[in-house]
């Protein structure tokens, strides 16, 4: 008899256990459908069950609603993907647009200059920079080939750039005006004062050798003499930024500060040969200002 009560009592646990599990999965299942048929129940009972499944219901519904919202984005995002991998193309397609553009506009200014002032010049391209503690220099795509040679002089459309100093037969080395070992024969245009333009240490320029009666001041520009050097008379040198007079010197020297900045050079002219001025001759440069 006992066995027997043993396994009813097995067996009603199992049945129990059974309805429990069918219970749960109704409620995250059918959260709503259990709903209606307790509230459809009309008993006490029926009303305090559906209370549960009414927070289940709405747990369901917003999981459901964040995992659509989570698929939707996942499209969203590799739409956003491809978005930015064709937006970091055309960045890049018009990085090279507008650097084209600039080496028009850049070249057609050069040929434009050398067709008026030095139809004989040749143009060429920066190859190549040297601007370490001994020379300061940098490197044509054009040589000996070219008929470049050394001490002609190099230029652009702005001023004066350096001379070459050597040459081989595809390329030349260019000395920047800015590099100590220049020296280029310059003019102040409103006194007309000569000298000898060097450059510095500080990778500005001076220029030396200036009479003590001259009234030189800054604010003056000075320009290439022409009566020695491979440059003809008038191109820009740079403009003066302070004038230095020592006691019982027997010249001034004044600073200058470059017209044409070496680092930023990218295409120049190279004179193989210009025509020597005759008087009253000049080379279409600015004016100084009175």
């Amino acid at each position: 008899m006992r066995m027997v009560n043993l396994r009813v009592s097995y067996n009603a646990r199992r049945l129990a256990l059974g309805l429990a599990v069918i219970l749960v999965l109704g409620f995250l299942l059918l959260p709503g459908q259990l709903q209606s048929v307790f509230q459809s129940i009309g008993s006490p009972l029926g009303w305090v069950i559906s209370w549960p499944l009414q927070a289940v219901a709405g747990i369901h519904d917003r999981i459901a609603d964040i995992w659509g919202r989570y698929v939707a984005l996942q499209g969203v995002e590799e739409e956003n993907q491809q978005l930015k991998r064709e937006l970091d193309l055309l960045k890049e397609q018009n990085g090279q647009l507008r650097e084209a553009s600039a080496a028009t506009e850049r070249l057609s200014a050069l040929l434009e200059f050398k067709r008026q002032a030095l139809p004989t010049s040749v143009a060429a391209q920066v190859i190549g920079r040297d601007i370490g503690n001994w020379y300061k220099t940098i490197i044509l795509n054009k040589g000996a080939s070219d008929g470049i040679q050394s001490d002609q002089g190099v230029i652009t459309p702005a001023g004066v750039v350096g001379r070459i100093v050597k040459t081989t037969a595809s390329t030349a080395v260019v000395l920047l005006v800015t590099d100590p070992n220049n020296a280029i024969a310059g003019l102040i245009q409103r006194t007309r004062d000569e000298g000898i333009v060097e450059g510095t240490t500080q990778g500005q320029a001076r220029l030396k050798y200036i009479p003590l009666l001259s009234n030189a001041r800054p604010g003056d520009h000075v320009v290439t003499s022409g009566l020695v050097g491979g440059f003809p008379r008038g191109i820009p040198i740079g403009t003066i930024i302070r004038i230095d007079k020592e006691e019982e010197a027997l010249f001034q020297s004044a600073e200058l500060s470059p017209e044409v900045d070496p680092n930023r050079v990218e295409d120049v002219l190279v004179i193989r040969s210009f025509p020597l001025p005759t008087e009253g001759e000049r080379l279409s440069v600015p004016k100084p200002k009175p």
